[in-house]
């Protein structure tokens, strides 16, 4: 194959393939896992959220989708966050599961009787080992380069993984709470 003349419809198609085999996979070994997370969420009074990176920007879009459904949600570092306390979640990504800061936070939040939520690659890391309920992605942290998880460069799979859970945690949700999306659409953000 000519490399210089590859087009974009054929990176999609192999990115698509990788997303793909990754949701399979994610059906086949532990489907519970997401509603676990899931159970997490609803249960808690207050969730956060925090990732580094492109993996904190992708679990960002899943804070903005928890507040759409009208629960207390915190993204960790924005000067508004309070502190997490009793009762409450904190719902981490990190594909490597031993990002300091993360790994930090983890702690501090099961010391305050926070429950940890964690999505990553490694079932074994510290993050993981923290974590009540954990969301095992089958996909290259960023510093595997390797290519035999993801022909993708860095964790873009993992991140892409990250959206795409977000997403079907809160399709989830929504349903679950009977909410119409008349309902959901007063809480859209009106001074963008």
């Amino acid at each position: 194959m000519d490399v210089m003349n590859i087009g974009v419809d054929h990176s999609l198609n192999r990115i698509g393939g990788e997303v793909q085999q990754v949701i399979d996979t994610l059906e086949r070994t532990d489907p519970h896992q997401l509603d676990a997370v899931a159970d997490l969420i609803a249960s808690a009074p207050r969730i956060f959220l925090m990732g580094a990176g492109r993996s904190g920007l992708a679990l960002k879009m899943t804070a903005m989708r928890l507040m759409h459904l009208g629960l207390t949600v915190h993204v960790v570092g924005d000067v508004t966050s309070p502190a997490i306390g009793p009762g409450d979640l904190l719902l981490t990504a990190s594909g490597s599961g031993t990002t300091g800061g993360i790994v930090r936070a983890a702690r501090t939040a099961v010391d305050t009787g926070a429950s940890v939520a964690a999505i990553t690659t490694s079932p074994s890391s510290p993050l993981a080992v923290l974590s009540k309920a954990t969301l095992i992605v089958p996909a290259a942290d960023k510093l595997d380069r390797s290519g035999s998880a993801s022909e993708q460069y860095a964790g873009s799979l993992f991140e892409q993984i990250v959206v795409l859970l977000g997403d079907a945690i809160f399709d989830t949700l929504w349903h679950r709470s009977a909410q119409s999306a008349d309902e959901l659409w007063p809480r859209h953000a009106n001074i963008e």
